[in-house]
């Protein structure tokens, strides 16, 4: 459970940056910025490889290029389902997709080595 929370905490630290760095991107309210990383998990956990899976024909022959395409869905469908959470265009989901996976993956780096500190095995 504690590890959960702390995926939806790093979800939305990644999200308020986005939203604070980039203007296609808004977000009204801490409860929606909340909300909105519970979704955005959710879709990334459910919805996402659904999608990978429909879409890796076309994956592969560009290469992996239409991954970003389809990290841009899931963000902006998570936009559209969660009130308070809003996208201007596709691109701009596409740009905030990358951004929040990269934040993510910043800041997951940290928590993970925090967590080798105080493992002992």
């Amino acid at each position: 459970m504690l590890k959960f929370l702390t995926h939806i905490a790093v979800i939305a630290i990644a999200l308020f940056v986005a939203t604070a760095i980039l203007p296609g991107i808004h977000i009204d309210t801490i409860p929606a910025l909340l909300v909105a990383a519970l979704a955005l998990g959710f879709i990334n956990a459910i919805v996402r490889p659904v999608l990978l899976i429909l879409t890796l024909p076309i994956t592969l022959v560009t290469l992996g290029l239409f991954y970003l395409v389809v990290n841009g869905a899931a963000f902006a469908l998570a936009a559209y389902i969660v009130p308070g959470f809003g996208v201007d265009s596709f691109w701009s989901a596409m740009v905030g997709a990358i951004v929040v996976g990269i934040i993510s993956w910043f800041v997951g780096i940290f928590i993970r080595s925090d967590d080798r500190k105080t493992d002992p095995s």
